[in-house]
């Protein structure tokens, strides 16, 4: 069984080192390369300001956070959800960065490059040149991210799961229809019409006759 974990952090800024805070985790669940409905989502509250430059990009106040849990607080949560799972981001080194930020401050280990999949990577190496941003990824994949007004690290990690599945080749509909269902062979019977006689007919012999007359220089009418 291949379990991943697709994730988005929504943050203050830019830099970690600098004081920026994760404020907002998602993440879905994908086993087999199918999701499964199970998901992680928790708002944090970051303990400082929330810059304007930010605030445009995913519209969480400091004042909606003041009442939402510290990290400390939900650590064990999302360690539980993610376990030993591949984790799956866009532009991943960002998100793992302030993960990883977040987890040393409270001392836990830290997330390993290894462990760790950049669908912005993927998407360069097929579409070089291209636009790859994630919204520019759901266009391309028609994949309908039209609730996508700001950025949620929730409904991000849910479009980002489509494009990824896309990006390593996309499903086939109707193959597997959940994670259940792909446990089990299934077997389709098939009407079987009989048997057609080996021996052409009259009225096939002589239509045969006609064309091959027909055709000129046939060599199979030469002596």
């Amino acid at each position: 069984m291949t379990r991943e974990i697709v994730l988005d952090t929504e943050t203050t800024g830019f830099d970690p080192l600098q004081g920026d805070r994760v404020v907002e985790i998602g993440c879905v669940e994908l086993v087999n390369h199918m999701p499964t409905g199970r998901t992680f989502h928790v708002y944090l509250n970051p303990d400082r300001d929330m810059p304007t430059a930010a605030f445009n990009v995913h519209g969480l106040s400091e004042e909606f956070l003041s009442d939402k849990p510290r990290f400390r607080e939900v650590v064990d949560d999302f360690l539980a959800f993610t376990e030993d799972a591949t984790l799956i981001a866009h532009n991943a080194s960002f998100d793992v960065n302030f993960l990883n930020a977040e987890l040393s401050r409270v001392k836990r280990a830290m997330i390993p490059g290894d462990r760790v999949i950049d669908t912005l990577a993927l998407a360069r190496r097929k579409f070089p040149g291209a636009n790859n941003s994630l919204d520019a990824l759901c266009r391309r994949f028609q994949i309908d991210n039209s609730s996508r007004t700001l950025h949620g690290a929730l409904l991000d990690s849910e479009l980002l799961a489509e494009v990824y599945l896309e990006l390593i080749g996309g499903r086939q509909p109707g193959l597997v229809l959940s994670v259940e269902s792909s446990r089990a062979l299934v077997v389709v019977k098939r009407q079987q019409r009989p048997a057609r006689p080996h021996a052409a007919t009259e009225e096939e012999l002589a239509a045969h006759a006609a064309f091959i007359a027909r055709l000129p220089n046939a060599l199979w009418l030469q002596d």
